[in-house]
């Protein structure tokens, strides 16, 4: 070997001896901060990217600020993790700012926060970089069973379940986001009393969720506005791992209600979106067996409104049976709204609509705004694309009432 070879490769195996532990330094560092962190602390993560290879967790904490140099300049790499499976988790506390930073290619979850009042995610980012595949992540942002959940000028790419994603919360709002590449951009499960607006979602396989779902601690969300929305070209393959349930979201799908009630959406913009603008679903189109006696599967008290629709005529997803059926029955102009039409024995009256308390109601939208009942119920064979018996005009919900101390403070 020549002499300047042996030299370089010398320098390159000091180069990264002295990475490697500088790597190592910084996960010590960190995960020292987290664990020694007292109540009224923040703590400050550097400028650069870093690898870490566990989680940093924080548990038990009181008024915590967690800040970067900003989503783009402070990066923590998990690509490799060998330990855990989140990035960043923060239970049994309260009062948490999580804001400045990006979190990258977790082994699962990007940030996960449990049991938490007062969470704040402001101009975090998270990703998984590379092609979107079903070995990425399930959620980049996670907050589950908290309150008072904030989550302002964020981005969220490539999870193979749901970008920004709220479960079995109260007290949410979900505002000045993006969510990109994800199966699902932004999902609110089982969760009460949220805000979504002024968001951006694109190129998702759903643009914006809302679900009730089985089997939680939580039985049923509702009280939920999606308003205000950009909601985008949501015709990205499904990704998400066979027997999640957002592997049924049919690709194109801009907004989807599955066994949601007391959602109000109106104000979005919702443009070519394949598929459907917004479908709204019993949890029997599933079909999957419930097996949770006090769930209830049926959507209600549901209003879409001053939504404006746009869509060239084009091929709905046929690599999902309702993309198939919407084919079939529409050819290459598929309704904009679309309802399954399969509601519960005791919200019909006798002539099969829905009673008052739990009307469906569709009205004041603009564009290519059609409708259609597919009737799935009844097998397809009542379906129809008269709107009359959902037009009807329901009082709006209300604004979320949060602490002032959640929703003062903005993104930089």
């Amino acid at each position: 070997m020549r002499p300047l070879q042996s030299i370089l490769i010398i320098g390159l195996i000091i180069s990264f001896s002295t990475f490697a532990s500088a790597q190592k330094k910084i996960q010590k560092k960190l995960q020292t901060a987290f664990i020694m962190a007292e109540d009224g602390a923040t703590i400050t993560l550097p400028e650069g990217k870093f690898t870490l290879n566990k989680p940093l967790w924080l548990d038990d904490k009181k008024n915590i600020t967690i800040v970067g140099a900003g989503m783009d300049k402070t990066i923590l790499s998990f690509k490799g993790q060998t330990e855990g499976a989140e990035g960043i988790k923060v239970t049994n506390a309260s009062k948490i700012t999580l804001k400045d930073f990006t979190v990258e290619d977790t082994k699962g979850d990007a940030i996960k926060t449990q049991d938490v009042d007062g969470i704040r995610f402001l101009a975090v980012k998270t990703a998984w970089t590379g092609k979107p595949k079903k070995s990425n992540g399930a959620y980049g942002l996670y907050p589950v069973q908290c309150t008072n959940v904030m989550i302002d000028g964020c981005e969220a790419f490539g999870a193979s379940d749901a970008g920004i994603y709220v479960g079995q919360s109260d007290k949410v709002v979900v505002r000045n986001c993006r969510a990109i590449k994800n199966v699902a951009g932004i999902e609110i499960e089982n969760t009460t009393n949220a805000d979504v607006y002024n968001n951006y979602a694109y190129q998702n396989t759903g643009g914006i969720l809302v679900f009730d779902l089985p089997g939680l601690i939580k039985k049923q969300g509702g009280y939920t506005r999606v308003y205000n929305n950009t909601i985008v070209e949501n015709n990205y393959k499904n990704f998400a791992p066979k027997g999640n349930i957002v592997a049924t979201v049919p690709p194109g799908t801009g907004i989807i209600l599955l066994a949601a009630n007391d959602v109000e959406i109106f104000d979005n913009t919702i443009t070519e979106n394949k598929t459907f603008g917004v479908a709204i679903a019993s949890y029997y189109i599933t079909e999957t067996p419930i097996k949770d006696e006090a769930y209830d599967p049926y959507s209600y008290r549901v209003s879409v409104h001053d939504n404006t629709f746009k869509r060239k005529k084009r091929m709905p997803t046929l690599k999902n049976d309702l993309g198939k059926l919407a084919f079939l029955k529409f050819g290459r102009n598929v309704p904009q709204i679309a309802i399954d039409g399969i509601f519960g024995e005791d919200h019909v009256d006798a002539n099969g609509q829905l009673k008052k308390e739990y009307q469906i109601c569709v009205y004041n939208n603009k564009g290519d705004a059609a409708f259609t009942n597919i009737d799935a119920g009844n097998n397809f064979e009542g379906l129809t694309k008269d709107a009359s018996p959902f037009t009807c005009q329901p009082s709006p919900l209300p604004a979320v009432e949060m602490q002032e101390e959640i929703i003062s403070e903005k993104k930089k």
